[in-house]
């Protein structure tokens, strides 16, 4: 009958995973980098770049490569905040051991 449980528990945090996911993808995240503007998802999807016309020099190439890296990793950690906020407000994901 335990495992039974454990089945069922495993079941609801799946629904609960799934349902967060729903709701992050309606949050977006806009980072602006040194001209590099990055709009992500709240599962991590990149949704828009944009770059800065006076960037887009061949001279330029290897400073707008770092721009453009710079700007998806604060994008990746503004979500990741928003991820956990919302977790948090939810409190359905109380995992016994990961508080």
């Amino acid at each position: 009958m335990a495992m039974f449980n454990k089945l069922k528990q495993f079941n609801d945090l799946r629904k609960k995973a799934n349902s967060l996911r729903s709701k992050l993808a309606e949050e977006t995240v806009t980072v602006e980098e040194k001209g590099i503007t990055i709009v992500m998802d709240g599962n991590q999807e990149v949704k828009s770049v944009t770059v800065a016309p006076e960037l887009l020099h061949a001279d330029k190439q290897h400073q707008v490569e770092q721009h453009i890296k710079d700007a998806i990793n604060e994008s990746v950690k503004k979500v990741q905040r928003v991820m956990a906020t919302k977790m948090r407000e939810s409190g359905e994901f109380n995992i016994p051991g990961l508080s």
